[in-house]
This record gives C-alpha cells, sequence and structure tokens, in this order.
C-alpha cells in the first residue's frame, strides 16, 4: 500500500471537469446588476408610490396629535398611541388582527395581480430605488456607471464614490434615526442628540436600522429579491392562469432579430421583438422576460416602459411585453391586445379569489367593531394573597383586593366601583377613583360582608367599575372574583 494521497471526491471539488476537456464552475460570480433608467407609466407610478410611503413613514413622527406625537410605541410606559386610540399589551389582539388583514391583502393582491407589492411598494424596492436614483444622479446613467467601474482609480472617480457613499449613509442614518423616533418621541429624541444625550439602545437602533439600509438597498438590492425574501419562494402556490403578471408575447414576437425600421418585417419573417435587450437593461433583478415568468420577476413594469418605448419609435403597437393573465396569452387570440384590468376583471369569480376576499372583508369587519365597541377604560382584579380572611370590627368579614385600572383615554376620568354577588357585600373605601388620561392605576378596596351571609370557601363576587360623567354613566367593565370565608 503507498503513502499517496486518496483522490478528492468529485462532490468536494469547486469545478466539475466534463468529457471534452471543459471546466465549468459550480459556483458562479454574483455580477453587479447596472439598472437602466426608464420613463413610462409603470415608472411614473412606481415613483408615486416611492413618494407617498416615504412621506407616511418619515412624517408621521413630526405629527402631533392633541399634546402628544400622533403615531409612538412607548414601550417603556407599555402604551401605543396611534391616532386617537390608546392600545395597552392586553390590546395585542388588535396587532394580531392588523397582521392577519395584511396576510390575507397580501395573498389577495398576489392571487389577482402578481407581486404587485414587491414591485412598488414593498420597502426593498422603494430603498433600492432611491439609492438607485442617488447613484444616477452622482455617476451618471447605466453607460456611465459601467465606465466608471471599469475605469482605474483617479480623483474624479474617487470624487464620485465617495459623494455617492456619503448621501447614502446620511440617508441611511436619517432612515434608522426616524424608525427609532416611532418609540421615542421625535422631538425629544433630537433634543436628546444635540446635547450629546442619546441613550445606548437609541444609538443601537440608529445605527443598525441604517446599517441594514445601506447594505440591502446599496448592494444587495435584487439578491434580497431573489434569495433572502420567503414571498418569492411561496408566491407560485397563490398565482393560476388568470394571475396577471407581466408577459413577453412571444407569438407576435418571435422570432426576433435586429431590423431597419423601413423594411416590413413580417415579410422578412420576423416578429415584433429587435432584440435590443433593453427590456433586460432596465430589470431590477436581471432577468430576460422573454424567457417566460421566472420568480426573480418583481412585477414592477419596467420592462413594459422600455419595450413600449421601443415599438413607438420603430412604429410598432404597444404590448408586445405587457401585463397580462396566461391564460389570454395562450388562447385563440394570444396576440390581441386585450386590456389588463379588462382581464382581471373578468377573472375576479375564481375560488380563490372569492375564499380570500371572503376572509379579508369578515376580518376587517371585525377588527373595525371590535374597536367601535372597545371599553375606554380596562380592569384587572388581583385579590391580596398576602392578607387572607379575617374578622374586623363589627363582626365582619373582611377580604383585600387590589384593582388595575387602565384609562384608554386622553382625557381624566372618574370611576366609580360596586361589588355584588354576597348579601350585605359591602365596599369600605376607595368606591370612587379619578384616573389621569393614558395612566393607569392600582387601587387598594377593602371589602366586607356580614359574619355568617356566606358559607365557608370561595363565594363568587363581581366587581362592576363605572366610567362616570357626573351622574351619567358612560362605560361599565364587570370582573370576576372570589371571596374567601374561613371554614
Amino acid at each position: 500500500m503507498t503513502g499517496s494521497p486518496p483522490p478528492v471526491p468529485e462532490s468536494n471539488k469547486s469545478t466539475k471537469e466534463v468529457s471534452s476537456g471543459q471546466v465549468v464552475s459550480l459556483y458562479a460570480a454574483q455580477k453587479k446588476i447596472y439598472p437602466r433608467s426608464i420613463q413610462g407609466q409603470f415608472t411614473s407610478w412606481r415613483w408615486i408610490f416611492v413618494w407617498l410611503t416615504q412621506i407616511i413613514f418619515y412624517g408621521l413622527p413630526w405629527l402631533e396629535w392633541g399634546q402628544r406625537q400622533a403615531v409612538l410605541f412607548d414601550l417603556d410606559a407599555r402604551r401605543f398611541y396611534i391616532f386617537n386610540l390608546v392600545l395597552y399589551p392586553q390590546d395585542f389582539i388588535y396587532l394580531t388582527g392588523i397582521l392577519v388583514i395584511c396576510a390575507l391583502a397580501l395573498f389577495l393582491f398576489t392571487a389577482i395581480a402578481g407581486r404587485l407589492w414587491c414591485g412598488y411598494a414593498c420597502p426593498q424596492t422603494v430603498y433600492s430605488e432611491i439609492f438607485l436614483w442617488i447613484e444616477y444622479k452622482v455617476e451618471g446613467d447605466r453607460s456611465a456607471r459601467l465606465r466608471l467601474d471599469g475605469a482605474s482609480m483617479d480623483s474624479a472617480k474617487v470624487g464620485k464614490k465617495s459623494l455617492k457613499q456619503l448621501i447614502w449613509i446620511a440617508f441611511s442614518i436619517w432612515t434608522g434615526f426616524t424608525f427609532v423616533a416611532y418609540f421615542t418621541p421625535a422631538r425629544e429624541l433630537i433634543g436628546t442628540c444635540v446635547r450629546g444625550q442619546i441613550g445606548s439602545w437609541e444609538i443601537f437602533w440608529v445605527f443598525f436600522y441604517g446599517l441594514m439600509t445601506y447594505g440591502n438597498a446599496g448592494y444587495l438590492r435584487e439578491q434580497i429579491c431573489k434569495y433572502m425574501c420567503p414571498y418569492a419562494r411561496f408566491q407560485s402556490a397563490m398565482y393560476d392562469k388568470d394571475t396577471l403578471v407581466v408577459a413577453y408575447d412571444a407569438v407576435r414576437g418571435e422570432p426576433r432579430g435586429p431590423r431597419s425600421k423601413s423594411i416590413d418585417h413580417q415579410a422578412q419573417g420576423l416578429g415584433a421583438c429587435i432584440d435590443c435587450a433593453l427590456c433586460v437593461q432596465v430589470c431590477p433583478t436581471g432577468i430576460d422576460i422573454r424567457k417566460g415568468l421566472q420568480y426573480e420577476c418583481i412585477g414592477c413594469g419596467a420592462c413594459v416602459d422600455a419595450c413600449d418605448t421601443v415599438m413607438d419609435k420603430v412604429g410598432y403597437p404597444r404590448g408586445l411585453v405587457r401585463y397580462a393573465t396566461q391564460s389570454s396569452m395562450e388562447s385563440a387570440s394570444g396576440g390581441a391586445l386585450a386590456g389588463a384590468w379588462q382581464q382581471v376583471r373578468a377573472s375576479l369569480m375564481r375560488p380563490r379569489i372569492l375564499v380570500y376576499g371572503g376572509l379579508l372583508a369578515v376580518v376587517t369587519i371585525a377588527l373595525f367593531i371590535s374597536l367601535a365597541l372597545r371599553s375606554p377604560f380596562k380592569v384587572d382584579v388581583v385579590r391580596d394573597r398576602a392578607t387572607l380572611s379575617r374578622i374586623v370590627d363589627g363582626g365582619k368579614l373582611e377580604n383585600v383586593y387590589r384593582l388595575q385600572i387602565m384609562n384608554a383615554t386622553e382625557e381624566v376620568q372618574h370611576y366609580r366601583i360596586k361589588a355584588r354577588g354576597i348579601d350585605g357585600l359591602t365596599i369600605e373605601d376607595n368606591s370612587s377613583v379619578a384616573i389621569d388620561s393614558a395612566q393607569s392605576r392600582w387601587v387598594p378596596l377593602r371589602v366586607r360582608i356580614p359574619y355568617g351571609s356566606a358559607k365557608p370557601g370561595s363565594a363568587p363576587i363581581v366587581f362592576d367599575i363605572e366610567s362616570v360623567a357626573g351622574d351619567k354613566v358612560i362605560a361599565v367593565v364587570s370582573e370576576k372574583s372570589v371571596f374567601l370565608v374561613p371554614r
């Protein structure tokens, strides 16, 4: 037996040798995508959503509602302010309802019109658009960026790259600051920053969220959509032949090839596609839509705008690349330019649409009804375990309780506490309390019954807490408890 090392298995090699002697790499290097800027109706819609989402995100922390921030998640006080709503941790069910509504809406929109969320309103898409716009303004269009990255390092290249990085970093930090401003009041946060008294947790989250924005929108971009976002993986389960997607009309477009504008392409046996590859150059994920529907496609419509622009220039009808359903593309009139939204309306009565729509309507209506009927205050009753039943002056039995009353309004509220369930049941003190706006208070209660009015053991009782304005009862919350009678 020789001392030569054993051969390395093919599965452990980074390359694979084929019989012809050609070496094929098992790991393709990630190529940077340089999306080309384009104008068109869908590009305009994308920018409308960019402006709309960012005005909301950056503007809400500075919007006041009464004497406070309109939207504030105060974790220290365990209160969440959403305009005129004050929510407590006990209201977690409403957050669950909102998440269910968002999920069902996403399923519904995907089944109807594909990945519209991804292409127009997803934060990854929105911030990638913003960072690409900054890159375009600093370094130039696609060809200029390609030349700049391929050029040797000189003062001009260093200057442009440095300016772009500074703008990216400043924008990312401001984004992180805005995110933290939803949890620490924005004006208070900026004051602590100016005074150099900002807390360690605020610093951490400002830079962490800023770093994520910088990395995801500046460098990862399409890789988030292609490899990291789970939505791209399970979307196919919600697609069918009547889902509106970005599609290439192969019947009309093939065979593709360059040609002179003056020739009759049909007489030459050519389709409408001139093989300019502009649809590939504008795609933010770098795919070729002419190869059919691919999971990387985010449905942004950039290739539709690019192709329509080319069709206008060569004098062909628009719609070679368009929003369409697979069933319409495969029909006998697959080449016909049927309107996208007409196709959607014609396919809205599919079973999955009705199921998603029905569930969404039920959950949404239930959430709004629950919010409308929500009590303006909450009560928790805790029997004082440190103080057992005892006989007090007058021969009465006494139990001690603690009531936590949470005022969920933004006005001072007055409450009246009553108890029932046993004959002669009385509250000795604190039967009337006042609680400041959006505050909670523990109220100790001494509850007594005449000796012998209840059997030994635990007797059920009920506390009625009334929110009153003068002599008028506004709302009542009832909480059950037990009165312990010694044996």
